[in-house]
Parts: C-alpha cells; structure tokens; sequence
C-alpha cells in the first residue's frame, strides 16, 4: 500500500493520457532530426558563471527528457543505448526538424549554444563537476550518510537490511556504495532519480523518470535487474501525489508513482505492478512496490532509517 500523500492528484485518467501520448506519437521522428532554433547569448550576459553552469545542467537533463521519448517512439534510442548528451547535441544539427517535440529540441539546443557563448564572452572556468555547496545543503541528506532499507520478497518473508552510503555529490549524480542484503558495489543515480549504475542482479530504472514530476505527468521506461540482459518489465506510470513526508525523521518533497506493465516470460509475459517513492529534491528512492508473479519483480523496499556517521 502506497503511503499517504497530501494533494492527492484529481488528474485525467492514465488510459487517457497514455492514448494521448501514443496519438502525438505518431508522427515523432528522431531527436536527432531536429536543427537548434538560435537564441540571443545577450539575455545571459549578466548572470553568474555559476548561474550558467546550473542552467546548462538543467538545459541538457531537459533535452535528453525529450529525446529520449521520441526516440523511444522511434524504436531507436540513442541514450539507451549509452550516447551522452554532449556526444547527443552535434548529432541534433545534422538532418531537417520533423515531428511534434522537434520545436521544444530546438528551442532547447539554441538555448544551450546561447549559453556556452555567455560563458566564454565573461570568460567562465570549466564547469566544477562536484555539487555547488549551496545546492547539496539543500537536499534531505549529506555525504556518508547511510540510507538503510528493509527488503521483501514476500509478505510471508523476514525484512532484509539493505543500505546506501552516499560517497559522492556530483553535478549530475549521487554516488552511494551498496552495502547489504548480501551484496556490495556501486550505485549511481542522476539527481532526478534514475539509476544508471547498480551491481549485479539488483533492481533498477536507468531512464523511467524525467525532471521536474508532477501531478498527472506520465512516465515510461524499463525496471532491469542488472547484469541480466533478459530480466527487464517495460513499465508504464502516473505520478499520482505529490509533497512533504517525513520518513526515517528526514523531510522529503516525495512523488507516488503508480506504475504497471509487463515484463517477457518466453513467448508470453507476466504483469508486473506497485508503487515507486522518490524525493524530487534528491532523486533519493523512498519506496518501491513491485507485485508480479516473476520473481525478480517481486520486491517491497522502503526506507526506515538515515544512519549518521559517528553515530
């Protein structure tokens, strides 16, 4: 059972929203075919390098937003299958705008280019790829903190422990090292909350949520078990509340998502179901509900304690 959330959403249905999505589909091309639409450098002449920086990172998150739903659509990805967005942005001028986001990519790419000219004009040094500290004192939780959840596979089950420490704060992502439920090793989250790095054979959602969730936005995207080219449910969500809860004494701006969708079983397939938690500050997961009749898909994490160092 998902949790209690204030300003629960009075949204359309998801079955409405999901056919308009598939109807603006239709006509999608790639996101590489789409050219920039220029925007004036001028406008960021008296903004802060730092001001720059933070607004190229967010430039580029809302890119790759974009991109990777047409070229879902297309059924040829290009970040999933591993191509940056720095590498993403040349290949972006290449070929004529087509399709219904190609105006919302250009827009953005202009606005990128804009950007990069204002910074070399003040001139700007490198983007520092650490967090800004101002930005990190503002999110629900600090370097080596260790987040600790209980996991089951079954209700009929004893809780497992499983933990993060969180070892790095870097402009693009958390860095935690995994450290329980029998397992260890790298886990690596952007800071709207997908995971793109886990150890082998846990669960994870490398490109399932997009910046700035609201009520009633629509998701799509897959839950992977790592390391298992085959173990992968393609799931569909809402986000169906959004705001303050307070979980294991820390205060987090939380979004439920409602997910369902079905992971291949040989020729047929099993449907796979639950909730997802996730703190919209961070991208930190709070809570994650599966239900399937697979295995690997079968899975309730949530998140009871923030161990402090020296504590």
């Amino acid at each position: 059972m998902v949790p209690a959330m204030p300003d629960r959403a009075a949204s359309l249905p998801l079955s409405a929203l999901l056919l308009a999505a598939a109807v603006l589909g239709g006509c999608a091309s790639r996101s590489v075919n789409v050219a920039p639409l220029p925007a004036d450098p001028a406008a960021f002449a008296s903004w802060s390098c730092d001001r720059i920086d933070d607004e190229i990172d967010a430039v580029q998150q809302r890119a790759a937003d974009v991109a990777y739903a047409v070229d879902e659509r297309a059924g040829n990805n290009i970040l999933a299958l591993g191509v940056g967005v720095t590498i993403f942005w040349p290949a972006m001028l290449a070929m004529r705008p087509d399709g219904p986001e190609s105006g919302d990519l250009g827009r953005l790419k202009g606005r990128f280019e804009a950007l990069k000219t204002a910074s070399a004009a003040r001139p700007c040094p490198p983007a520092n790829p650490l967090l800004p500290a101002a930005q990190a004192a503002a999110l629900p939780l600090v370097l080596g903190e260790r987040l600790v959840y209980e996991d089951r596979s079954s209700l009929r089950l004893p809780a497992q422990e499983w933990a993060l420490r969180l070892i790095a704060l870097r402009r693009a992502e958390l860095e935690f090292q995994l450290d329980g439920g029998g397992m260890r090793g790298t886990w690596l989250q952007d800071r709207v909350g997908n995971v793109t790095t886990a150890p082998f054979g846990t669960l994870h959602w490398p490109r399932l949520l997009r910046a700035d969730l609201v009520l009633g936005q629509v998701l799509a995207g897959d839950i992977v078990v790592a390391g298992d080219p085959i173990a992968r449910a393609r799931m569909r969500g809402q986000v169906v509340a959004v705001g303050p809860q307070t979980i294991a004494g820390r205060r987090f701006d939380a979004a439920v998502i409602e997910l369902f969708g079905d992971a291949p079983r040989g020729e047929a397939s099993t449907r796979v179901d639950g909730a997802l938690v996730i703190d919209r500050t961070s991208g930190v997961l709070l809570r994650l509900d599966l239900r399937s009749a697979q295995a690997p898909f079968s899975l309730q994490r949530r998140l009871v304690r923030v161990d402090v160092p020296g504590n």
